[in-house]
């Protein structure tokens, strides 16, 4: 019975973050989901890249249910090529998602798995579920920062972000901040 919640309820979580993570490229162009906002050259559609790549390999091959279509190669899921598109990155993502979400229906959370890119290759469903829930939620922040950055849009989902305050009351927050961090500086 433990495990039957303890599996709905981890999975039930990772459909909203994909979810959420998604959603932080509604209403973006396709510079801006691209834009290199970091030193290393994060961007929101690397992101979803990304995840799309390590889900596929995390729910797919660990558990000897590979993803039936080919994965980017290494140094290149952070990013999008000129040759691929917001809408095969996304829709990548969303297949992958059918397939982790049937391995996740059919598996036991004690299921066991391999992982042999870790030093301790040897895991179950469950450790995988916790391990990927882990990564995408550092991720989905990275997103949140990213996303604010480029139009100072938060929120968790289209409907969060719509409901933002306006740019004059977000800036006056803002300058309300600064200002306590300077007067912390004497």
């Amino acid at each position: 019975m433990i495990d039957d919640d303890a599996k709905a309820y981890l999975h039930d979580e990772l459909r909203w973050i994909r979810e959420a993570l998604l959603a932080k490229l509604d209403g973006l162009g396709e510079h801006d989901v691209r834009r290199p906002l970091t030193a290393t050259g994060t961007n929101l559609l690397g992101l979803v890249k990304h995840l799309s790549t390590w889900e596929a390999r995390y729910f797919g091959e660990v558990f000897g249910r590979p993803f039936p279509e080919p994965l980017p190669e290494r140094g290149t899921d952070l990013w999008a090529t000129e040759d691929e598109t917001r809408a095969e990155i996304a829709g990548r993502y969303r297949r992958v998602w059918a397939h982790t979400d049937a391995t996740i229906g059919e598996l036991a959370l004690h299921a066991p798995g391999h992982v042999p890119w870790w030093p301790s290759p040897d895991v179950t469903l469950f450790k995988v579920l916790v391990t990927f829930l882990t990564e995408i939620n550092r991720h989905a922040g990275h997103a949140d920062i990213l996303r604010e950055q480029l139009d100072g849009t938060t929120g968790l989902d289209a409907e969060a972000m719509a409901r933002e305050p306006d740019a004059v009351a977000r800036e006056a927050r803002r300058a309300e901040i600064e200002r306590v961090a300077e007067a912390a500086r004497r």
